[in-house]
């Protein structure tokens, strides 16, 4: 008797993981995936990525002894076995989801950390010139007040300079003016002065008008030095407003960015530690779900290893059947005196699969890139776009082997077709909404065995249809 899957025993369900593709090549990336494919993907990317991963996973089988008995009835521990597929579904989900999630946070993070940079940046560019034209104004000011204070005291020197030459000419008109009528050459003929003192008075007097004029003279120089320093006193006063003015809006703008640039440093600190934490969050996930990848890989990789031997087994069988009933053809062909006839294989043995569905594919066996664990995985069957409850048909006559539940591939059944063109098969079928068969029952080709459904880590109502070839999954469409 061929051994059933653990997953067909109810005691064994609650030990079941979650699936993974077969014939895949895991190639981690220690790293965190930063996503530079021109722009961060936003959260439907990431996932249907990780929906891409987690519906390509293989059957997670285990050896079962060939003496063991039939599984008991799956009814028998229903509310059990519901409880335990409910908390499978739910921790599945919860880590397929929290991942997408972390990633889409990550890559948000990301996004605003470098908006912030950039701006901070910027700010901190326009608070550097603010302040070099600070300091150009302040040094302007400061040539400015110095060119001020010295008009200021020039026009002060000017002030007393001009004060004393109004004394000298003040002395020298009243003096003038005392002297300034026709008795003073009188007086000094009368005086009986000799010619010699008379030309000499009259010198003194020539002497006196002369340093009179010179006094008036000099008072006007000093009048308008006066009025031209002061004329350069007021010019300074206006250059020193302007720059005072200019100094004043530098200072001002130099105080608005430097609040800026310290606003804008304490948001790029504050979007740092959000992207540091998502960052974290994102890795832990991803680390969880490559560990996981990595052990479904070695199960996957034991599985096989049951199923070549299943498949070894069962083409032994087929061969001792097919010689045993050769066998007995020659010694009947013997017995009648003619030669023996030709023994066909196993009867429907020779022909092929028919589509299990009568619809369209969705996506087609192949490898597929997981671009946040960074590996290659398999997509290991064919799927079928159909509604819910549509009805599926057995691809080729055989006995049901299996049926159970899977965290990744849903409600599974396994049909066992014997040996085909020399070639172990079994076809499975995945996501079923319910079963229309049993364990242990033959079906025929075209039979209806169950029905469309999205159980398990499916996107939508489809059915996931995979084969077996002497143990290892290959391309459902050359069979088909």
């Amino acid at each position: 008797m061929v051994p059933h899957f653990p997953g067909a025993n109810p005691r064994k369900r609650g030990s079941i993981k979650r699936d993974d593709s077969i014939g895949a090549t895991v190639v981690p990336d220690g790293r965190f995936l930063r996503r530079r494919l021109g722009g961060p993907p936003g959260r439907q990317t990431v996932i249907a990525a990780c929906c891409v991963v987690l519906s390509l996973s293989a059957g997670v089988l285990a050896a079962v002894p060939a003496a063991q008995a039939d599984p008991p009835d799956p009814a028998a521990k229903k509310k059990q076995l519901d409880s335990q597929i409910q908390t499978q579904r739910g921790e599945l989900n919860e880590a397929s989801d929290q991942l997408a999630k972390s990633v889409a946070a990550y890559s948000q993070a990301e996004a605003q950390y470098q908006a912030v940079q950039v701006k901070y940046a910027a700010a901190q560019g326009k608070l550097a010139a603010a302040k070099a034209a600070d300091l150009v104004a302040a040094s302007k000011l400061k040539a400015a007040e110095l060119a001020l204070q010295t008009a200021m005291d020039e026009v002060t020197a000017g002030e007393q300079l001009l004060d004393a030459k109004k004394a000298v000419a003040g002395r020298a008109v009243r003096s003038a003016y005392q002297q300034q009528n026709s008795l003073v050459g009188l007086s000094i003929v009368l005086r009986g002065a000799s010619p010699a003192d008379l030309a000499t008075g009259m010198q003194v007097q020539r002497n006196v008008f002369g340093i009179q004029g010179n006094a008036i003279t000099n008072l006007n120089n000093a009048q308008a030095q006066l009025a031209n320093k002061r004329v350069k006193v007021q010019a300074a006063e206006q250059a020193v407003a302007a720059q005072r003015a200019e100094a004043a809006r530098t200072v001002k703008e130099v105080t608005a960015l430097t609040l800026q640039v310290a606003a804008d440093k304490a948001e790029a600190a504050k979007v740092a530690a959000t992207r540091l934490t998502a960052q974290q969050a994102a890795e832990k996930e991803k680390n969880t779900e490559l560990a996981q990848y990595n052990a479904l890989v070695s199960e996957r990789t034991r599985v096989e290893q049951i199923l070549i031997a299943r498949a070894r087994a069962e083409k032994a069988a087929a061969a001792r059947r097919k010689a045993a009933r050769e066998a007995a053809e020659r010694a009947k062909a013997k017995k009648e005196h003619r030669p023996p006839r030709n023994i066909p294989d196993d009867p429907g043995s020779s022909s092929g699969l028919s589509f299990p569905i009568d619809t369209y594919i969705t996506s087609p066996y192949g490898m597929r890139f997981h671009p946040i664990l960074h590996v290659w995985k398999l997509h290991d069957g064919t799927d079928f776009g159909a509604g819910c409850g549509t009805p599926i048909h057995a691809a080729a006559s055989g006995v049901v082997t299996d049926r159970y539940y899977n965290g990744g591939y849903g409600n599974r059944l396994f049909l066992s077709n014997g040996v085909m063109r020399g070639s172990s098969i079994t076809t499975v079928y995945n996501h079923l909404s319910r079963y229309k068969v049993r364990v242990g029952q033959h079906v025929s080709k075209g039979q209806v065995i169950g029905y469309v459904g999205t159980t398990g880590y499916s996107t939508g109502c489809h059915l996931h249809f995979m084969v077996y070839q002497d143990g290892r999954v290959v391309n459902p469409m050359k069979w088909l």
